[in-house]
């Protein structure tokens, strides 16, 4: 769920802005799942402007005060929103951990970074959403732990209704800044999309696995 709509047109505005956003119907991006994309979203441009970087640390601060208030620590997914929830948690003043999509191989080969203690609660910050299958990993590794996952907050999500139902599964709550519809239609109101190109934009989104 897009956690309000001036925040949403902003933050799809500051995407563009900075080509974070790659759009390409004729040559499509593959997931690691194997889909075919027209778009993909690298949210990791955004660190590299201040401006951009401390408006999204206050939107995620804004949403776990309203929504997640009674959070101990902030957990980050490796390795896209490590930074971003770093910043979070600075802007709350909670510890922070993050956590990986597998153990390391060597040292002490974990898959939760930092200090937690069983039973406290944990917001998990994320830096986009697709079917929702790695993000969800996060959540039943910690969890697994003895943590009280009280949600995920995240900058982008496809809205795919393969992640809705995955993140109703799991029974875990969802904010995201902006989505794949506000996106889109700024992508077009600014010419960064063409016309043209809008329908195959909608009927990707309707059936990923099918499309092309």
């Amino acid at each position: 769920m897009v956690y309000n709509k001036e925040t949403a047109i902003a933050i799809s505005e500051y995407l563009l802005q900075v080509k974070a956003v790659k759009l390409s119907v004729e040559k499509p991006f593959t997931w690691a799942s194997g889909i075919k994309s027209p778009i993909y979203c690298d949210n990791r441009k955004t660190l590299s402007f201040p401006k951009i970087r401390t408006f999204i640390r206050q939107q995620f601060v804004d949403i776990i005060s309203e929504k997640y208030s009674s959070a101990d620590i902030i957990a980050g997914v490796a390795t896209g929103a490590i930074a971003h929830g770093v910043l979070v948690a600075e802007g709350l003043g909670l510890p922070f951990i993050y956590v990986r999509p597998s153990e390391k191989k060597h040292g002490l080969e974990n898959k939760i970074e930092g200090h937690y203690e069983s039973g406290q609660s944990v917001v998990v910050i994320e830096d986009l959403v697709s079917t929702g299958n790695s993000s969800l990993n996060v959540v039943e590794t910690l969890r697994k732990a003895g943590c009280d996952v009280k949600g995920m907050a995240a900058i982008f999500s496809y809205n795919l209704e393969k992640a809705q139902a995955n993140f109703k599964k799991a029974k875990c709550r969802l904010f995201t800044l902006t989505d794949y519809d506000e996106l889109i239609k700024q992508a077009v109101e600014s010419n960064y999309a063409l016309e043209k190109d809008l329908q195959s934009l909608i009927k990707w989104r309707e059936n990923p696995e099918k499309w092309k």
